[in-house]
Parts: C-alpha cells; structure tokens; sequence
C-alpha cells in the first residue's frame, strides 16, 4: 500500500481522505466487516461482511467490491455484490440510499466503514423491488450462507482475486458457524450494533477524523394501523434511508406489518352515567334560578321565595 500511495497526489482531497480511512480500517478492524482498497488503485475496495446476527443470512461470509468516485468523499460509491445472498444480485451495480443512485442523501462524512456497518443493516430488509435486489426464501438464503463459507468468489484480475481470499481467510477465522434455520427468528432480525468514526464537517471530510463515534440505530414503525372491517392493511418500506445529523448516523427501518380480515379493536365503552346525572342536576338548577327571575320580575317573586325555600 506504501508503494501505490506514493504514486498518487496526498494532496487531491480523495487520496488524503482515502488514505486516512485505510490507516483507520488496519489501526481498528471489525469483528463485523473487513475491507481493503487495491494496491493499484487505492478507489476500487474489496470487503467482505458478516450476515446480521439473528436472521437467515448469519455466519454467512459475503463479498462485493466499493468504487470510490474522483470526488470522494463529496460523492457517493458504487457498490456490486460477488457473493449469492439471495438478498442482492451478484455483479450488478446495487440501489442503496448510500450509493450513487441517492446521491442526495450521501453526507461527506461518511465513510467505507460506515457505508458497510449500512449495508449490514439491508441485509434483512424487504427489498420492495429495488434495483439489484432479490427476495429469496429463507430456506434458499440459509442454504447460501452455507455455501459462501465454502470458497471466496471469483472475480477480477489475480490481485483482485488474492485479496479477495487474504479477505476471505480473515473473515472465516471470526466468522460464527450458522445456525439451524429454526434457530433463526421469524419476525424479527437483529441488526448489529457497530461503530465507525464519522467527520463532523467539510474539512475534517478530507483530513479525517478518529475521535468520534458513528451509531447504528435500528428505526422502528411507530404507525398503529385498525383496519376497516373486511378490509386488509399492508404496509411495505422498500428503502431504508440513512439520514445523518451532526456527526451522528442512524440507519433505520421497517419491517412488513400486515392486519388480516376480520380482526378489530373493540374498545370498552367509559361508564358516563355520573357525568349524566351531574348535568341533569345542573341543568334542573339552572332552570329553578330562572323561574324565581321570571316570577320576581312579575310581582310574585316573595311567594316564589317562599314556595321554594320551604
């Protein structure tokens, strides 16, 4: 890595802001990712993820490659697949929010490192038809998370190829071996908890910054959906957005949340019968204080007076 950083110009913004992030990813490494830029070209990245814990994809070893763009890191990366998840296509560009499909919604600050704590974070998500994605069963996506413990994929010249299996190697020394399939939950996946250091503004973007924390903070649906009798509510979330506030990261999403025919939410009645009678009373008292007026005003209030007080 010496030798090609030496090739290029640390003074062009990308180069020192990829540099920096390669120095962070040997000084810190994840239990969770691996990644690693070319020693030709320091904007081509090979990584490798974990399959999010708690779903059919865990214990799975997962491949793809990161374009970095010239105008890194003020433009987002591309982002391919090299290993069958039954979640993304392989060799095909992918449609994230952190990709160069949104590139409204990168932020400068952002990193590879936490582009793949994002990516983690898709893994079991509804992929709503979404560019490059899949929606495999869970008995295919188990089966593919098995075989890619197997061997690394092949793809590329041979220097992209032996850092895929140095990758491949690391990542299958920490890897979990994957459970049975009726271990994995059924309605619910649990999204890793992993930090990455982000940058706070434009400067600290290209000089880089290792103080801070990025955190990954599962979304939840906060909608309570009653349905129309005989009426079926369903809600899909094709995208989970990344949306990045001041130095903070917070990918969130929503699961599938469907209300059958036929079920309703009866609500016991509140028991009014004391409001009831306090009105009555207030009204009948109301209408004695007029009458009194009415009968004073007309000659016969000391009777009235009388009449009512005893």
């Amino acid at each position: 890595m010496a030798s090609a950083a030496a090739r290029y110009n640390r003074n062009n913004p990308a180069v020192k802001r990829i540099l920096q992030e390669v120095k962070e990813m040997q000084s810190n490494p994840s239990d969770d990712f691996m990644s690693m830029p070319l020693e030709e070209d320091i904007f081509e990245w090979q990584f490798a993820i974990l399959g999010p814990r708690g779903t059919e994809f865990e214990g799975g070893i997962y491949h793809g490659r990161i374009q970095l763009p010239a105008e890194y890191p003020f433009k987002p990366p591309s982002f391919m697949m090299l290993t069958p998840s039954g979640r993304f296509e392989t060799q095909t560009k992918i449609c994230l929010s952190i990709s160069n499909y949104h590139p409204e919604h990168w932020q400068p600050s952002w990193s590879v490192r936490t582009a793949l704590v994002a990516l983690i974070a898709f893994m079991p998500t509804n992929p709503g038809g979404a560019l490059g994605s899949l929606d495999y069963k869970k008995e295919d996506r188990h089966a593919l998370a098995i075989k890619s413990r197997d061997n690394p994929p092949k793809f590329g010249s041979p220097e992209r190829q032996s850092l895929i299996d140095e990758i491949h190697q690391c990542m299958l020394a920490k890897a979990p071996p994957v459970p049975p399939l009726t271990a994995v939950s059924s309605s619910e996946a649990t999204t890793p908890q992993i930090t990455a250091p982000p940058v706070t503004d434009q400067n600290e973007a290209v000089n880089g910054n290792a103080d801070n924390e990025v955190e990954l903070d599962p979304g939840r649906a906060q909608q309570n959906l009653i349905p129309e009798p005989g009426r079926e509510v369903v809600e899909n979330v094709h995208e989970v957005r990344v949306d990045a506030g001041a130095g903070r990261l917070r990918v969130g999403f929503r699961a599938e949340v469907t209300v059958t025919r036929g079920q309703s939410v009866v609500q016991k009645p509140r028991d009014d019968r004391l409001y009831t009678w306090a009105a009555i009373g207030l009204t009948v008292a109301i209408v004695v204080l007029l009458v009194k007026k009415v009968l004073k005003s007309s000659g016969y209030g000391g009777y009235m007076d009388g009449f009512f007080s005893g």
